[in-house]
């Protein structure tokens, strides 16, 4: 059974929206190796509509040479948590339908390896309430959004554990946590 494993960029107060708010802090790449890392063992991208959307232009005729995550995204399959997507274009995509737990978790089982999620909020809030979510990569930005869709705004607990942190020079701490026993 594969794990599923969730990367988000997000304010202090937990504003998690489409990350344009970073570029004034740069990448650094120490960052890029967490998320090499959390992906390492995903053989399998999970995310919802919007995100697909979002990923598809940016990401779907980017080659390695202007990033080393281009072959990962562009290569495997890419899950769809959507009712309305149809037909997608960005080769090795399927659409899994609304969302739904149970088909979730045969997907979880069916994957040689684990899923990688980005984004995907409202897929990634439903999962954290049905226990889904095995590992969750926080990059947290040092500033405050004061409004935006958040994490955990109405979510029942979720308990997880501390498995690794790291600060960047950018002043952005990396917090990765696993679902709590």
């Amino acid at each position: 059974m594969g794990a599923i494993a969730v990367h988000e960029f997000m304010s202090l107060d937990g504003v998690i929206d489409a990350p344009t708010w970073t570029a004034e802090y740069g990448f650094d790449p120490k960052m890029g190796e967490a998320i090499a890392e959390a992906t390492s063992v995903c053989r399998g991208i999970l995310l919802g509509r919007t995100t697909f959307e979002m990923f598809e232009p940016a990401w779907s005729t980017r080659t390695v040479e202007e990033d080393p995550g281009a072959p990962f995204f562009n290569d495997t399959t890419k899950y769809v948590v959507s009712s309305t997507l149809t037909d997608p274009t960005w080769q090795n995509s399927e659409v899994l339908g609304a969302y739904d737990a149970d088909t979730i978790r045969r997907l979880k089982d069916e994957v040689d390896g684990g899923l990688y999620v980005s984004g995907s909020a409202t897929l990634v809030r439903a999962m954290l309430a049905d226990g889904l979510v095995d590992d969750l990569h926080l990059f947290v930005y040092p500033l405050t959004r004061g409004q935006g869709p958040r994490l955990f705004p109405e979510n029942p607990t979720v308990k997880l554990s501390l498995a690794k942190s790291e600060s960047y020079d950018n002043g952005v701490v990396y917090l990765h946590y696993r679902a709590a026993a």
